[in-house]
């Protein structure tokens, strides 16, 4: 009986805060896009090649010599121009972005695109943090919705209207690279058949004319048939002995038995709803590269060791940064108008460059958690659907959903302790990874092990409060944008991958009031245009892609040796440049795949180094191809011929190449569980 009295209780709270709300949101931002297809940029030219990394050092030496010949003119002190779009000649960048994950790379492109001089730095690689570390899905958050519904609180449904809007738009700007998933919601209780059913109903609301597909309720006949490895009857494991087996089980007979249970809670059926799902990592890079073909100067493995304070007016105020090469260990001191820190997990190791007093406890900015996920063969789940497992003995969401022919289940949540400074390359524990396989066994006909995982990672999922708060103990699950005095640097913290591009629209909304503060002139500087772009490799990309991709691939993967997962794997990671690859492939005799047990050949080694800013094995094996979050064993039986194709393209010497392979090796151990 109580539980039929929440049923109802939910499902009027959701219709009735859920819908005035939406009405009022609505009203004032949901603003329809151009639609009709994406319009035509300079990067929907496949043949336009991509700036190399000396071309970009090379614009960074002109405006440093331009400043040193301007001061030599006025007696040792900088002029303060204003801005001018047709001064080709400008000393400064108009802006400088420090931190090349998903935030910093949408704010570099909005801010070229927009028409701003932008540079982006990034200490390691695209994505190389949280960015390349999320549950891969591009949601709303269901989560949130509840909590706003139970706790009456329009801050967490407002997070929810924004990320199902921007969800649409990410679908719509990156189509190769994502895509529409179906999420099951097992039900092992009838109580919990409304329950879910009206809060996805809520979901679909809130979503407006943002929805992808209408959630449903699907019998347990229609469950089983759409997702053959759910389980016909939810025991639950609360026996340590039992989970003590699940977790060193390695019989396979045991494993695969289809033995039907006799014990639990029958399935009762199941509710459906849609949400996006897509390549974080690669659409980070695509970002990245995107940015650079817009004339953004764009550097991977460059770092910020200081920051410049050199202004006539105000000694206090940050007016560049001194940039190193990671590479060459050569610095350059660089200048622009505006600074903006997206470092995420790291914000206040740059805040402590300007102020060490930063990174203490009580004025830090970010407070990361970890998070882990595992990775599993495919037969777990259907290529389409994938499994929410809404709340856990601890409270917390699992998915369990297929992506890239593997199937991935997270994720955890473990905060950092006060003081512990942010991992640079997360470890997951064996802890973390058997409260996962537990957390999914009893919603599943096959018992996972830990023999199984074929990879494991953990990110850092940062919190942030807004420094120029009082409170604070608030931390906030949205984004905040913030702007430190006196150094005048603009801070971005927090959000969520579905939302980075709002989050960057609102960042360069914010650089550009900083400038007209300043006295700059900024009229001539365009409004935002990223809510219809496309992301590079989106423009040609069609259904019949991988078909076209298939033809020309010789005899390696296409014609009369076909390997469709291949095929698939190159449209569905590159879009329209897929048969750039594959021509590559084709031409060069670099066809072959470089592990048996991943799609992924050789020629996109050499493409990545040429067209993606590759600059190492890990950059590779991580970010441009994802096989060190597939399959770590592959990946560390592809090293050797991955560092030998970048040695050759990026001209490495003997040295370089030995480095690299052990550097490589020690990195792919943050693979696997500790």
């Amino acid at each position: 009986m109580f539980h039929r009295t929440v049923s109802r209780s939910l499902a009027v709270a959701a219709s009735s805060v859920v819908g005035i709300s939406a009405a009022t949101y609505y009203g004032r931002n949901n603003k329809e896009g151009s639609g009709g297809g994406l319009p035509q940029e300079p990067w929907s030219n496949v043949d336009k090649p991509l700036p190399t990394r000396a071309e970009m050092f090379r614009e960074i030496e002109r405006r440093i010599g331009l400043h040193s010949t301007r001061n030599k003119k006025n007696g040792g002190a900088a002029e303060n121009n204003d801005y001018d779009k047709d001064d080709k000649d400008d000393d400064k960048f108009d802006l400088l972005v420090i931190g090349g994950g998903a935030t910093g790379s949408g704010v570099a492109l909005d801010a070229q695109t927009r028409g701003l001089k932008t540079i982006l730095v990034e200490r390691d690689d695209f994505a190389s943090g949280t960015s390349s570390k999320s549950t891969k899905l591009v949601h709303g958050g269901v989560r949130y919705l509840e909590k706003a519904v139970f706790n009456l609180d329009y801050g967490q449904l407002k997070l929810v209207f924004e990320a199902l809007k921007e969800r649409k738009v990410l679908l719509q700007n990156a189509p190769h690279l994502s895509h529409v998933l179906m999420i099951a919601t097992p039900c092992y209780e009838w109580y919990e058949v409304p329950y879910y059913w009206a809060g996805m109903k809520a979901y679909d609301l809130v979503a407006g004319t943002s929805a992808l597909t209408f959630s449903s309720f699907a019998t347990s006949s229609r469950t089983i048939m759409e997702f053959p490895t759910v389980a016909k009857r939810k025991v639950l494991i609360d026996d340590e002995e039992e989970a003590r087996k699940i977790r060193e089980r390695d019989d396979v007979d045991e494993i695969l038995s289809t033995e039907e249970p006799t014990m639990g809670k029958s399935l009762k059926g199941s509710v459906l709803y849609s949400d996006g799902q897509f390549d974080d990592a690669r659409l980070n890079v695509a970002l990245a590269v995107t940015a650079a073909h817009a004339g953004a100067v764009v550097l991977n493995h460059c770092s910020v060791v200081d920051l410049l304070k050199d202004d006539d007016v105000n000694r206090e105020k940050v007016t560049g940064a001194i940039l190193k090469d990671e590479e060459t260990g050569k610095t350059h001191a660089v200048r622009a108008k505006v600074i903006v820190n997206c470092a995420g997990p790291f914000a206040d190791d740059v805040r402590a460059l300007d102020d060490p007093s930063k990174a203490t406890k009580e004025k830090k900015m970010v407070s990361p958690s970890l998070g882990t996920h595992v990775v599993l063969p495919k037969y777990y789940v259907p290529e389409k659907f994938g499994m929410i497992i809404p709340k856990t003995k601890d409270g917390r969401v699992v998915f369990l959903l297929p992506w890239l022919d593997h199937a991935v289940a997270g994720t955890t949540d473990i905060a950092l302790k006060p003081g512990e400074k942010t991992p640079k390359e997360p470890l997951a524990t064996q802890d973390e990874v058997d409260y996962i396989l537990e957390t999914i066994a009893p919603y599943l006909a096959l018992q996972p092990h830990r023999q199984e995982v074929l990879s494991v990672w953990s990110g850092a999922r940062p919190l942030a409060k807004d420094p120029t708060k009082t409170n604070s103990s608030d931390l906030s699950r949205d984004h905040v944008i913030a702007k430190e005095t006196p150094s005048d640097v603009i801070v971005v913290a927090g959000g969520k991958w579905t939302t980075y591009r709002l989050m960057a629209e609102e960042t360069v909304d914010f650089v550009l009031k900083t400038m007209r503060e300043s006295g700059e002139n900024v009229n001539a500087i365009a409004s935002c245009r990223t809510s219809n772009m496309g992301v590079i490799g989106a423009h040609g990309h069609k259904d019949s892609l991988s078909a076209s991709v298939a033809q020309s691939g010789g005899d390696g993967f296409g014609g009369s040796n076909p390997d469709p997962d291949v095929s698939r794997h190159l449209a569905t990671s590159y879009g329209d440049r897929a048969m750039a690859v594959a021509s590559l492939a084709s031409f060069a005799g670099l066809e072959k795949r470089l592990h048996p047990n991943v799609p992924v050949i050789e020629a996109e080694v050499v493409y990545a180094a040429r067209a993606e800013f590759c600059r190492s094995a890990s950059d590779f094996l991580a970010r441009r191809s994802r096989m060190a979050f597939l399959d770590v064993q592959a990946s560390e039986m592809a090293t050797n011929r991955v560092v030998e194709l970048l040695a050759k393209e990026l001209k490495w010497g003997w040295r370089r190449r030995r480095a690299e392979t052990k550097k490589t090796k020690e990195f792919l151990k943050s693979f696997r569980a500790s």
